[in-house]
């Protein structure tokens, strides 16, 4: 096996030992890195011909080299040298091959600690963008759905058991919500992802003024970190990111949740196409929703990846250590997981079907109009503790006689309080039901209608960013 390049060694006398030089090694996932240490080290090179240590040809010569690096990116230049200790050693050893001494000069003013850190938010930083507009397609994707079955109620739940029925587009729009949140999130991170960490070097700042504030300004960072310290030990933005991930996946699992429910016969509202589902090896019969299960099972894989970082981070001392080399592949892997379940998610409710019927039956059946009922008897002045109690017992009597609330009697119904009049009846109907709940943020379908007339806009501006 060939020696590994490396960026330090003049202080040793003996190699590293070959199994642990694997084990240091993190070329095999931080060549992610590759085209933002690039774009990173242009600009630091930029910065040293500003103040006098590199000459304009030697800054031509570095550029050009690194430009053709960027433009050659790909598994074959990879392949060139699979024993470099890291992305940034591979970059480095290649400059070296191509410029001699001038390659060495690049690394003036900057510790691998300050250019991984770079490297890292560079790269993060652009990846936010695409988790963003994956939040976004999957938003459209619920409202689409929403507006498909527009006029269609189901049963909404509390502790899994039939609560009130509520519109169906009113259902999607929560998790529409959910994904309103996580995008606001997932900004906030990127907002601190966003801070130029170069030229704190090691850990007490660059040996040579770079203007660092104009290297930000070159790479399109908002800003640059305030403490060298900090800067290089600091991977808050990496604990955040898997973070906001997390809680993407917490609402998909429960996405999916809900929809395997709602898939299985005794629930029977909702039906997959065979593009999302699949089938058993076993039994000819069956018809298995594995794109969901597999949501559900990726969130706890992220959930992991979150707790592991907290882990990994709780007991440093500043400034860098070895140990945070861990957060690569906790946010490489969250971040392809929470992408690709965020596709997932979106093509599973684009190939979606609801038994509107099914639902609406079961929106009316099980009492669901209890609250409507003690509602009711508010405005006609029982005070809702007391018509809370009368409500229950003609529950009970519905359950003892297998009747729904709207199929006892007036009589009846007047024998637990004599204010309830004929127009009761009224009052118990499903339509009634959902228009009672004229609030914002209510199921009446004039409010769904402008959530609805939100969400369009809403999507119509992100679109725009």
């Amino acid at each position: 096996m060939s020696e590994r390049h490396s960026l330090w060694g003049g202080r040793f006398t003996a190699a590293a030992d070959e199994t642990f030089g694997e084990f240091n090694s993190s070329f095999d996932f931080d060549r992610r890195l590759f085209s933002a240490d690039l774009k990173a080290s242009i600009a630091h090179a930029r910065a040293l011909k500003r103040i006098g240590v590199l000459s304009i040809g030697e800054l031509a010569a570095i550029e050009s080299t690194l430009t053709a690096m960027l433009e050659e990116a790909g598994n074959a230049l990879f392949a060139s040298e699979a024993e470099s200790e890291d992305v940034h050693s591979f970059i480095e050893s290649r400059l070296v091959a191509a410029l001699g001494d001038l390659g060495k000069k690049l690394h003036t003013g900057r510790s691998r600690n300050d250019q991984v850190a770079t490297a890292f938010r560079l790269w993060l930083r652009e990846e936010i963008d695409r988790i963003l507009h994956c939040i976004g397609d999957l938003q459209t994707s619920l409202i689409n759905l929403a507006e498909r079955y527009e006029n269609a109620v189901l049963p909404g739940y509390t502790h899994l058991q039939r609560a009130q029925p509520v519109l169906w587009a009113h259902w999607c729009l929560a998790y529409f919500e959910m994904l309103r949140r996580d995008r606001q999130r997932m900004l906030e991170v990127q907002h601190r992802v966003n801070i130029l960490p170069l030229g704190s070097a090691a850990l007490a700042g660059s040996g040579v003024s770079i203007d660092r504030e104009e290297v930000a300004r070159e790479l399109g960072f908002e800003g640059v970190s305030r403490n060298s310290v900090d800067a290089v030990s600091d991977r808050d933005f990496a604990i955040e990111f898997t973070g906001a991930c997390s809680l993407i996946l917490l609402h998909l699992s429960r996405l999916a949740e809900d929809l395997i429910l709602y898939c299985t016969a005794e629930f029977g509202f909702v039906t997959l196409s065979d593009a999302v589902s699949t089938g058993s090896s076993l039994m000819p019969q069956k018809k298995n929703p594995d794109a969901l299960e597999l949501i559900r099972g990726k969130a706890g894989r992220v959930f992991g990846r979150h707790l592991g970082l907290l882990v990994t981070m709780k007991g440093l001392p500043l400034a860098y250590n070895k140990d945070m080399q861990e957060d690569k592949e906790a946010v490489f892997d969250s971040l392809d997981t929470t992408r690709d379940c965020l596709i997932v998610a979106r093509i599973v409710m684009d190939n979606l079907s609801l038994d509107e019927a099914r639902a609406q039956r079961a929106a009316t059946r099980g009492y669901l109009n209890a609250t409507d009922l003690a509602d009711y008897l508010v405005r006609r002045g029982v005070p809702f503790r007391d018509a809370h109690e009368v409500v229950g017992r003609l529950v009970l009597l519905g359950l003892n006689t297998n009747r729904e609330l709207g199929d006892l009697t007036l009589e009846e119904m007047r024998a637990a309080t004599d204010v309830i009049e004929a127009d009761v009846f009224d009052a118990l109907d499903l339509e009634n039901s959902l228009s009672g709940k004229d609030v914002i943020g209510g199921t009446a379908r004039n409010r769904v209608a402008e959530e609805l007339r939100v969400a369009r806009e809403l999507l119509e501006q992100q679109s725009k960013l």
